[in-house]
């Protein structure tokens, strides 16, 4: 690899390194996708090349130009050049918001079968990449999951019915951690001991970013035997961060009653 000279139109302009996702601005100049997003990211707004403001953020893929570079590479082999793989299109603000309304209508209707599909296609975008995750985010699933969550939990005679889909969206709420004031709160409207209980290692790693606790709702969880299954989970280890967890919250119940 050190014995070859990449061509200068397979190179980003900003790292001069071969691109592995080349998208091109709105300005006419391609860019390897991470670089460009890094450069977005940080609060500037002209191609760096042109130095011109840009007229939008959308980077479109340069698929004639990523084959021709996957091309090149199956070519030099030999020399120790790996084929770069295809790269995923990554998941688009517009794209989120339309499954995050599929997923509002669902709860209206207290459809599980729809909430279940949507959260499939969010984790599926989620496995794909962190850029995926952040987009997902950032435009608001955490809230929309609460309240999922919270409608499907509120009703303690549907909370059998409930539970796939309430461990599913627990799930998905894990890695969007950690959740603001807002979406905190709508974990206050159902039966905690049943929240911990439903799937442990998700539940403990939510129920640790809960932070407005007050007295009363503290006694709610001593009396449901909240208490109880956390110093199982001390005293039984299944995860350092369960374990941190249980005893952030034990001192939290411990610090209010007192």
């Amino acid at each position: 690899m050190a014995e070859l000279v990449i061509p200068n139109h397979f190179q980003c302009p900003i790292t001069f390194e071969l691109m592995k996702d080349p998208v091109t601005l709105s300005s006419g100049i391609t860019y390897d996708r991470d670089n460009i997003e890094t450069w977005l990211g940080a609060g500037n707004f002209t191609c760096p090349v042109t130095n011109q403001v840009l007229r939008s953020f959308d980077q479109i893929p340069n698929h004639t130009l990523r084959k021709m570079i996957q091309d090149w590479c199956v070519q030099n082999r030999t020399h120790g050049v790996e084929r770069i793989p295809t790269p995923r299109v990554p998941v688009t603000s517009g794209e989120v918001s339309e499954i995050l309304f599929i997923i509002n209508f669902s709860v209206k209707n207290l459809d599980q079968c729809g909430v279940l599909d949507s959260l499939n296609v969010i984790k599926k975008w989620g496995f794909e990449s962190e850029r995926n995750k952040l987009c997902i985010v950032a435009n608001g699933a955490s809230e929309v999951l609460a309240e999922a969550f919270d409608a499907f939990a509120k009703n303690p005679e549907a909370f059998e019915r409930f539970s796939n889909v309430l461990i599913e969206i627990l799930s998905a709420l894990n890695w969007m951690l950690p959740l603001d004031d807002k979406n905190n709160k709508s974990f206050k409207a159902f039966n905690l001991a049943s929240f911990i209980t439903l799937h442990e290692q998700n539940a403990i790693s939510v129920l640790k970013e809960i932070k407005s606790f007050d007295q009363q709702e503290i006694e709610v969880m001593i009396d449901s035997g909240v208490d109880e299954i956390l110093i199982k989970f001390i005293e039984e280890p299944i995860s350092r961060t369960i374990t941190k967890a249980s005893l952030m919250v034990i001192f939290a119940m411990d610090f209010i009653t007192k």
